[in-house]
């Protein structure tokens, strides 16, 4: 046996006769008795031996996923039991209790040593998923203070923290809420935690860590002006009053703002701030204030938003912006229905399509009543999900109702230009109504009883000039393919038209 093996078993026996101590096992009832009430195994995974002499019937009611007893359960006599457990990343041990005849025993497992080493957050990142880590770092931000999520930065990298428990295993919200020991701990204070790594979705993450300790930052946020940190379109002057027990004040702007706000003055403890007029969307930052003392850093944040234009565009020139807090305007149909109870639909307008991730909170699409067909105008961010951009947090600004019915419903309806429709036919001929080919998409189609003239087929909502030219050769719509088009009521020298003709759908002949 290597000496450092024989150094590890010595630890562990003493770690375990501390335990017995501590639990107080019956080693010799005459009920039952073991060849020895500590089984020790290897990290690396195997099995260890005892055997057990009962008078009666016995059996090892529970243990740990992580442990395997065979058998555990015997009659009188003498039984050999093996203890097993595949290999493991940390040391682990547990009591197991053996009944016989009213009495227990109880035996305590052990596999390697139970210590956590420090580690660094790069150490983590490299590290092996399912291994237990010990890590002190700086709290740069929060996500969830209900289930404690949050960010912790060592200088070497970044882990998220999924979950923060207390020593009964509570979140945060069970126990009493944040700000309660052990949660008492903010952004720029220095935490110790430890947990085990998993990796999701490609974010590196310690799960349901306990807090060791907790070191408070030298410096803290104590006043902002405005309160809310939203700063007008207009901009002006944002002011910062700190709580600093270090030496000297020092402030980051990201380079993403440096365009837009500036450091007015620093008088002590107080920081102001210019921003300028915002001529774009909304915008926001992060500043991070510091403090030195005794040769460390300490620091704090603040977020920073200002108020923007909302951007009116089309479908194409948003899936062409940025991911980003800008507000854009989109007004197109809708053609299809993801989720009906959290809005998540695909909208259309003459440039493309995009889906939007829910209009409104829960249920406000059923109530608006909207469906597919209909014209609705919104506003939200420019979002990505796995590549694919989306509008996110859409709120409704209005909509045009469209009404679906036949040919010979609509030829029997008043003329009304603010009242639209969706009919389906039969393409006669692409010709207008003096039997002329066209770039407008002017045609005829039918139901087969009747016929309606539709004066132009325009590529979607919103189209003008030429981009309303070409449609129906572009799409390869021809003679005799069913066309579902969206338009208003008209009649020009007594003939009935379809205008303001927006393409829904068709479905070739063939």
């Amino acid at each position: 046996m290597k000496i450092k093996n024989i150094l590890v078993s010595l630890v562990a026996i003493l770690a375990l006769a501390a335990g017995c101590n501590q639990i107080e096992p019956d080693h010799y009832l005459n009920e039952v008795k073991v060849s020895s009430s500590f089984v020790s195994l290897s990290m690396d995974g195997g099995s260890s031996t005892i055997t057990v002499d009962a008078t009666d019937s016995w059996t090892i009611p529970t243990m740990p996923n992580w442990l395997s007893i065979s058998p555990a359960s015997g009659g009188a006599g003498t039984t050999t039991v093996t203890f097993s457990a595949a290999k493991t990343l940390d040391g682990r041990t547990t009591t197991v209790a053996l009944n016989c005849g009213g009495k227990t025993q109880n035996i305590n497992v052990i596999q390697g040593l139970a210590v956590v080493s420090p580690a660094t957050c790069a150490e983590v990142i490299a590290g092996p998923d399912s291994k237990t880590y010990l890590v002190t770092g700086v709290v740069t931000a929060i996500a969830n203070d209900q289930y404690g999520n949050w960010y912790l930065n060592d200088g070497t990298g970044e882990v998220y923290i999924y979950g923060t428990v207390n020593n009964s295993g509570a979140y945060p919200k069970d126990s009493g809420g944040w700000g309660k020991s052990p949660f008492d701990f903010s952004v720029g204070d220095e935490v110790t935690v430890q947990g085990p790594k998993t990796t999701y979705n490609g974010t590196v993450e310690l799960v349901d860590v306990s807090v060791v300790k907790v070191n408070k930052s030298l410096i803290k946020i104590d006043e902002i002006d405005p309160e809310d940190a939203v700063m007008p379109i207009e901009g002006g002057n944002f002011t910062v009053k700190l709580n600093n027990k270090g030496t000297g004040v020092y402030v980051d702007i990201p380079a993403n703002a440096q365009s837009w706000l500036s450091i007015s003055s620093i008088s002590g403890n107080t920081v102001v701030f210019k921003v300028a007029p915002n001529e774009g969307g909304d915008r926001n930052t992060k500043l991070v204030f510091k403090t030195k003392s005794g040769g460390k850093d300490y620091s704090t944040e603040q977020t920073l938003a200002q108020k923007g234009a909302i951007v009116q565009c089309s479908v194409a020139d948003f899936l062409a912006a940025p991911v980003g807090d800008t507000q854009y305007r989109l007004t197109g149909v809708i053609t299809s229905v993801a989720n009906a109870s959290y809005g998540n639909v695909y909208i259309r307008d003459w440039s493309g399509e995009v889906y939007v991730y829910g209009i409104g909170a829960k249920g406000d699409f059923q109530t608006l009543g909207l469906k597919p067909g209909d014209i609705v105008t919104l506003v939200g961010k420019r979002g990505e999900y796995k590549g694919a951009a989306q509008m996110t947090g859409g709120q409704h600004e209005s909509h045009i109702t469209v009404t679906e019915i036949t040919i010979a419903e609509f030829l029997t309806k008043p003329d009304d230009k603010n009242t639209y429709y969706m009919v389906t036919g039969t393409i006669t001929d692409l010709l207008d109504n003096q039997g002329r080919t066209n770039v407008y998409g002017n045609l005829h189609m039918t139901d087969g009883t009747n016929e309606l003239y539709v004066y132009g087929c325009y590529p979607g909502y919103g189209a003008t000039g030429d981009n309303r030219k070409n449609f129906i050769a572009n799409a390869g719509i021809q003679v005799g393919d069913q066309l579902t088009m969206i338009g208003y009521k008209d009649t020009y020298n007594g003939l009935i038209e379809l205008c303001g003709g927006i393409y829904f759908s068709h479905t070739p002949a063939n």
